[in-house]
């Protein structure tokens, strides 16, 4: 009886998370607490070159998604973003490697996030200080292979 609920309460936990992932949300992790934001996904070229650009608001639980197919080295810049913008550099693990805060609107300084990357997710600037969320911290998204996530789906 007892491995029989054990097995129920294990198959439930995983059909709850699974619920949980889905395109237009990323969830995020870490010792500062947990954090939850919509976001929209930049996953081919168009999109990516396009992103935030010309906006002058977002939500605060909003954000964009950048997704690259393979590891590599990933730089941004502001050009022609309105407002101000986090940063968050991720690997194929789904771990946050770098993060640069309040991106200047305009800016079209190159803004490097480092080597073997695979995701930036974007978020109002201040809000990854606001929030405690640093390096390390743990990303879960569909976009991410369930073989190589710390975080699967």
């Amino acid at each position: 009886m007892i491995l029989r609920l054990a097995l129920v309460v294990s198959f439930l936990a995983t059909a709850l998370q699974a619920q949980d992932c889905r395109d237009d949300t990323v969830f995020l992790k870490g010792d500062w607490g947990q954090a939850r934001f919509a976001v929209e996904v930049a996953d081919d070229a168009e999109e990516r070159a396009q992103g935030l650009m010309h906006r002058e608001t977002m939500p605060s639980a909003a954000g964009m998604l950048f997704v690259y197919d393979r590891p590599q080295r990933l730089s941004f810049w502001m050009r022609n973003t309105l407002i101000e913008l986090d940063m968050l550099f991720i690997d194929a693990s789904g771990t946050v490697r770098h993060i640069h805060h309040r991106a200047q609107p305009l800016d079209e300084t190159p803004i490097p996030g480092g080597d073997n990357l695979t995701h930036v997710l974007e978020i109002n600037g201040g809000l990854a200080e606001a929030l405690g969320i640093t390096t390390g911290t743990l990303l879960r998204h569909p976009t991410f292979s369930k073989s190589e996530a710390e975080w699967a789906c």
